[in-house]
């Protein structure tokens, strides 16, 4: 088996960590802390005033590819946004990139594109924060890595994904640690981590204390903006400031790049375009107004190469995120694997019980829809991993009588939103793509479904693999029904058995994609927090289905 030149050997995955301190990075993180120690339950931070620019809620690097990559902060005032990067943490030779002026139309939060990039390697880079009065007033630099996607099979590829942060109520709990599955997750020093969506629960209130089945008591840091549902620009943004706030978060982020997207809860839950809300909390009923605010300030606090940092846009039925941005995307990590990253929300129509006959528009679109096959047409790379915010054949409801995801619980032929994704099955299998794999959170438990069409009601597919894996920090619920008509089958999964399950009374979950550079082979991990292994999967390259 081949490695990388920054990792050692890690025959099996497990309890395995980066071969050496990084330098560039303890420094950042001490910087990151000083700046920003966790607070007690209850309180928020307050930032010391001084004369120069602090970036005190950390950095992160976004959709890194073979020779570019995106680097993000936020500062405490207005500023001008400086990247040096550098081949060795000493940066005695560096590279200066040049970024905007940060100000209060993004929050004061800015990214910065890195370009020329060399391959295959780890970068080290600091962010510089500049008085824009006076360039002289800089402040203290904040530093992180990243490793840039090889160009050669010959280096392997690893990377994590999960999602669902903050949900139900759990936030930050000083009493355990917060977020303590980012630093098991930071160990693992993988290449990237795929944040599957539920970033924030913009629709979920933070209270200072829950008492659990128990009689023990979990206890939340809190803010003002946590104290409510999100409707302002400003409260969405105080929920994607929340989970800065924990200093796993910013380790990690300092360390490892992500892929990010969205699903629901950064809007409100099972949200839709054109939707007109029934619900007291809300003094804002159209959710296209909220969607339009969400977008915005995901846009602010998120790397992501194809959103703008500024401007609204526009959703709706049909038109996607609208003029300036979307969130669907291919990451190119070199020869080995391409990333798809799905937007199954601004694109969709509106959850029903999902028995109509003709869907066009269906949960991605006509128009994504039509992009995912061109793309995936035109890859190269050995694996094409299509990143999902929500699954295929497993039953979600919405209410009593409609549906949230594809599966509405009709075994039969393809109906509602799976016309949809039956023609994009239909298209892989006749095209002849190999290599697809399909991965997603949203429901809050782990499982692997393989999908084979001699089971399905709809057998004009080539079989292929489903993984789920989440929450990262929020409640966890039982395993969903299954649908039969894509002919899927549970061969793992590992789930609470009732709902809302804390943190404290059931692990975390976080999976893991390794593909080795020599044979192509790619092994699937799925993870909980505690560094237990759950279910492994190996998969061979070049085939139409396995």
């Amino acid at each position: 088996m081949s490695t990388t030149p920054e990792r050692r050997p890690r025959p099996d995955g497990a309890n395995a960590g980066p071969t050496t301190d990084r330098r560039a990075l303890l420094r950042g993180a001490v910087a990151a802390s000083a700046a920003l120690s966790l607070p007690v339950a209850g309180a928020a931070p307050a930032f010391a005033l001084s004369g120069r620019p602090r970036a005190g809620w950390g950095v992160q690097a976004g959709d890194v590819t073979t020779s570019s990559g995106l680097v993000w902060v936020r500062s405490d005032r207005p500023a001008r946004m400086v990247v040096e990067t550098s081949a060795t943490d000493s940066f005695r030779r560096s590279r200066r990139s040049y970024g905007p002026l940060l100000g209060p139309d993004t929050d004061h939060t800015g990214t910065t594109a890195l370009r020329g990039l060399p391959s295959g390697e780890e970068i080290h880079y600091r962010v510089l924060l500049a008085d824009p009065d006076d360039p002289r007033r800089v402040g203290e630099p904040v530093y992180g890595t990243f490793r840039t996607a090889p160009h050669r099979r010959r280096q392997d590829v690893r990377f994590l994904w999960s999602g669902d942060i903050a949900g139900q109520g759990w936030g930050i709990n000083p009493d355990i640690g917060g977020y303590r599955v980012y630093e098991e997750m930071r160990r693992l020093d993988p290449d990237f981590f795929l944040c599957s969506g539920d970033t924030i629960y913009a629709d979920g209130v933070i209270e200072p204390s829950v008492r659990l089945p128990d009689g023990r008591v979990w206890r939340n840091v809190t803010t003002e903006e946590k104290s409510r549902v999100a409707q302002s620009l400003d409260e969405f943004r105080g929920n994607f400031r929340y989970n800065l706030l924990d200093e796993n978060v910013r380790r990690f982020n300092a360390q490892v790049p992500t892929v990010a997207q969205w699903d629901d809860h950064e809007v409100r839950n099972n949200w839709y375009p054109g939707q007109i809300l029934d619900d007291p909390r809300y003094a804002v009923k159209d959710v296209d107004v909220l969607a339009r605010r969400a977008m915005r300030a995901f846009a602010e606090y998120f790397p992501v190469s194809t959103l703008p940092a500024v401007g609204g846009g526009g959703t709706g039925r049909g038109n996607g995120i609208g003029r300036g941005g979307r969130m669907h995307r291919v990451v190119r990590h070199g020869p080995l694997l391409d990333v798809f990253v799905l937007d199954m929300r601004s694109y969709r129509n509106a959850n029903s019980p999902g028995r109509q006959a003709d869907d066009e528009q269906g949960i991605l679109g006509a128009e994504q829809l039509a992009w995912l096959k061109r793309e995936l047409l035109r890859s190269r790379a050995v694996w094409k991993v299509i990143a999902a915010d929500m699954p295929i054949g497993l039953v979600v409801p919405d209410g009593s009588t409609d549906f949230e995801a594809i599966a509405q619980g009709d075994p039969g032929a393809p109906l509602g939103r799976e016309l949809q994704i039956a023609d994009l099955l239909r298209f892989v299998k006749h095209r002849r793509i190999t290599g697809t794999l399909w991965l997603t959170a949203d429901v809050h438990y782990t499982s692997a479904q393989h999908y084979a069409p001699e089971r399905a009601a709809f057998g004009d597919f080539a079989p292929f693999w489903e993984f789920v894996s989440g929450p990262l920090a929020a409640g966890g619920f039982p395993a969903n029904a299954l649908d039969a008509t894509f002919g899927p089958e549970r061969v793992f999964v590992r789930a609470p058995e009732r709902a809302n399950v804390s943190p404290m009374e059931s692990p975390q979950y976080f999976g893991e994609v390794q593909i080795d550079g020599g044979s192509g082979e790619l092994t699937v991990r799925l993870r909980a927090e505690g560094g237990t292994v759950l279910f492994t999967k190996v998969l061979q390259p070049g085939r139409v289905g396995q």
